[in-house]
């Protein structure tokens, strides 16, 4: 199978790119840079927003499926690129799907649904309320319209809360780990009663390389583990993991209001997934 991955260079995408070729996928590999990819896939220059003339799906190599997660500013939940990207990402992904492309599969988040308590699943109604949640909720009901028409395959692979020590990210963690090298003492938090669905990024890269390297189970698709954790436990455990001198200054920032206090992904359908042989 001949999967390309857009966004291939940025956190999640190293991750998943070799997650795929330790699958036996054969990977075309695709961003602005793509220095930090793993040497084993095959490497495409291409900047989405400047499409080139001509049939983009044969010249980013006729893949099987097209794994879309080429996105910018994922942790600016507000930034006024959130919208302004829409219709570029729109564009980039209805020329594939008429040059040619069957499968199509985008990375979602949870901040589609809005505030909800409890478990996610692929019926719960969406009522995003930041711009980073309406952006990726009107992408979804586009390409789920336009994927009909077309009678391409759509997986719309919903992600939760991401954790990894890679500090090329912009998690909470990854700044932890920044705080403690300069030698910081305390680190400004907000009150971690808010529960989350957490998500090692080796466990998420083996859920997204595995969901799109199968047709069976298509739509959306919840990759998380299905248990909430509160965020001051797992940053708390995180802290003692890496033998972290910092303590946690709760109440510094206050939570945000469009969090609810336990949100999680019912992990059934990737569950199904990896059982898949």
């Amino acid at each position: 199978m001949k999967v390309l991955v857009t966004g291939a260079n940025g956190y999640i995408g190293r991750h998943v790119v070799k997650a795929l070729l330790d699958k036996g996928a054969e990977v075309i590999a695709c961003d602005i840079v793509t220095t930090d990819v793993d040497e084993r896939a095959e490497r495409k220059t291409l900047n989405l927003f400047e499409l080139p003339e001509g049939n983009v799906y044969e010249q980013l190599g006729s893949p099987d499926v097209c794994l879309h997660m080429a996105w910018r500013n994922g942790f600016v939940h507000n930034a006024p690129t959130q919208i302004g990207d829409l219709s570029a990402h729109y564009k980039f992904l209805t020329a594939m799907i008429d040059g040619g492309l069957k499968q199509l599969a985008v990375m979602g988040t949870m901040h589609e649904v809005g505030y909800w308590e409890g478990a996610i699943d692929e019926n719960t109604p969406c009522n995003p309320i930041s711009m980073y949640g309406i952006a990726k909720d009107a992408l979804r009901r586009a390409m789920m319209l336009y994927c009909k028409q077309k009678e391409c395959i759509l997986q719309w692979l919903r992600c939760y809360y991401i954790i990894g020590d890679d500090k090329k990210n912009n998690s909470i963690f990854c700044k932890l780990l920044l705080a403690a090298e300069e030698g910081k003492k305390t680190f400004p938090f907000t009150t971690g009663k808010n529960q989350y669905d957490f998500i090692t990024i080796e466990e998420l890269a083996n859920q997204l390389s595995a969901a799109v390297m199968q047709k069976e189970v298509i739509g959306i698709i919840n990759c998380c583990t299905g248990r909430p954790m509160s965020l001051a436990t797992r940053v708390e455990q995180f802290v003692k993991e890496h033998n972290l001198d910092i303590k946690l200054e709760y109440g510094a920032f206050p939570d945000r209001p469009y969090d609810s206090p336990c949100e999680y992904g019912d992990n059934s359908r990737i569950k199904q997934i990896l059982s898949i042989k």
